[in-house]
């Protein structure tokens, strides 16, 4: 994967805080349409220009489509990742996100990791 295509999933304020959700579990559209506030529309045309360019895998599961991040990553993927996530530890709107994602998972009442499980 070049570092373009990478800059380019990364340059939508939508995207990367998808991204940044995906790094802590994967997730459904409504999960995501829950946390971020967003219409469905608006989240899958991300998700689908994200799984596009090989940046996140879609599964289906009964009904839903579970969004995660690719198991195998290339290297500079996984750098520009991890910068993601050292870069968005101050930002009160992915601080949000992740406490959005918490409550999410208390109420339904899932472990830590399993949110869909």
């Amino acid at each position: 994967m070049d570092l373009i295509r990478i800059y380019q999933c990364f340059c939508d304020p939508t995207r990367l805080r998808i991204l940044h959700l995906l790094s802590q579990t994967p997730l459904c559209v409504c999960h995501f349409q829950e946390i971020l506030d967003e219409p469905q529309v608006k989240i899958s045309k991300h998700l689908a220009y994200l799984r596009e360019r090989g940046m996140v895998v879609a599964e289906r599961d009964q009904n839903w489509m579970i969004y995660s991040l690719p198991k195998k990553r290339d290297a500079e993927l996984q750098a520009n990742l991890k910068c993601l996530q050292d870069c968005v530890q101050t930002d009160s709107i992915f601080k949000r996100d992740l406490r959005a994602l918490a409550k999410l998972r208390t109420k339904a009442d899932a472990p830590d990791g399993a949110l869909l499980a």
